[in-house]
């Protein structure tokens, strides 16, 4: 995991101080942690098992998960 963070962030930004490094940092612990499938959620990553339970069970929840993803609303 140390080098996947090392490759990802070392190698393709260059900052002057290390306010922006903690950012992007930052930035790909988040998505590593997103997009990292578990052994516990049966080898689906934590969004893809939210999206199995709301489907499966939709009066557990408030909100559709898909709703509260960021990025554009396509």
């Amino acid at each position: 995991m140390n080098r996947t963070i090392k490759d990802a962030t070392v190698k393709r930004f260059h900052d002057d101080s290390h306010d922006p490094l903690r950012t992007d940092l930052a930035d790909v612990l988040a998505a590593y942690n997103f997009a990292r499938r578990l052994k516990t959620l049966g080898g689906l990553t934590p969004y893809e098992y939210i999206c199995k339970v709301w489907t499966s069970e939709p009066d557990r929840s408030i909100l559709k998960p898909n709703h509260q993803m960021p990025g554009l609303n396509t």
